[in-house]
């Protein structure tokens, strides 16, 4: 499991972009209205920084006060946005950070994680520039004079170079879902990071990840079907981390990373551990964390 760690630190970088104007109309939350918002609403002829973020994420806290920072020097001349991917997420500790670095730019929520699926993200924090054609033309999990020089260059006026890789195609997200989609089905999510990276930030979650994890293959008396299909979230995995989570585990049933999260976002997963039972792609029933080790201790 430590191998997953230097890939956190060493390989936070975005797989696949898109055009800024696909992203324009995704649902977001706006922390402080608690209203709907979406990208198009902010000021198109500036130019655009959107940092994905988590409260939990010891990486983003320590970028915060240069995010803010950035945002007093360049506030009126760029639109800056912290959205937080909303995974495993209370209010309350949002309103902490917020707090406790005095953030004075507009605060998203990423409602269901189609934000994060569309721009391709694998990690946090992640810092995305888009220039005033709508193209994304920066993205980094840094925060350091590079990200500075790309924001000087944005906020003067310059539209620099557009990156042009692309996300999954309709069809591909299609192709990962459709297995789903007919007969009845017990789905099992979580992350390979769960109980260790959560650990100091948020030892109830781990503490839970763990319990659940180590009991994995007990959850198939859970199941009408004696079957399980795992999931871990893509984010900070690879196929490493996931054959490490496995055999730590000892889980016999298949366990797969979601390809850029496409079946978090299709099946609304935003908390972790969670089981779904799903029925020709319907949702069932969803049992949560507690609701899990509850049923485990009967």
């Amino acid at each position: 499991m430590k191998s997953a760690t230097s890939f956190i630190i060493l390989c936070l970088f975005f797989l696949n972009t898109v055009s800024a104007n696909e992203i324009d109309d995704i649902e977001l939350i706006d922390f402080k209205t608690k209203q709907v918002v979406t990208l198009s609403k902010f000021d198109k002829t500036k130019p655009s920084y959107i940092k994905l973020w988590a409260t939990w994420c010891k990486p983003c806290m320590e970028q915060m006060p240069h995010f803010q920072d950035l945002q007093e020097e360049y506030g009126d001349k760029i639109n800056i946005l912290a959205v937080n991917i909303n995974i495993n997420e209370t209010m309350d500790y949002i309103s902490d950070v917020i707090s406790e670095n005095s953030l004075s730019m507009p605060i998203l929520l990423d409602k269901e994680g189609k934000l994060s699926e569309a721009l391709g993200l694998v990690g946090t924090p992640y810092s995305v520039l888009i220039n005033t054609d709508n193209k994304i033309v920066y993205t980094t999990h840094e925060s350091n004079s590079v990200l500075d020089t790309f924001v000087a260059k944005l906020a003067n006026g310059e539209k620099l170079a557009s990156d042009h890789d692309k996300a999954l195609s309709s069809s591909e997200k299609m192709s990962i879902i459709e297995p789903w989609s007919k007969g009845r089905h017990t789905l099992f999510f979580t992350a390979t990071w769960c109980d260790w990276y959560l650990k100091e930030s948020r030892p109830n979650m781990a503490s839970n990840c763990k319990k659940i994890q180590s009991s994995a293959n007990e959850l198939k008396d859970l199941s009408e079907a004696k079957s399980v299909h795992g999931f871990v979230n893509h984010l900070w995995t690879d196929e490493k981390a996931l054959n490490d989570f496995t055999e730590l585990y000892e889980i016999d049933y298949p366990v797969e990373i979601d390809e850029n999260g496409v079946l978090f976002t299709h099946f609304n997963i935003r908390s972790i551990p969670t089981m779904l039972i799903v029925e020709d792609g319907k949702e069932v029933e969803r049992i949560n964390a507690e609701q899990i080790i509850t049923l485990l201790e009967k």
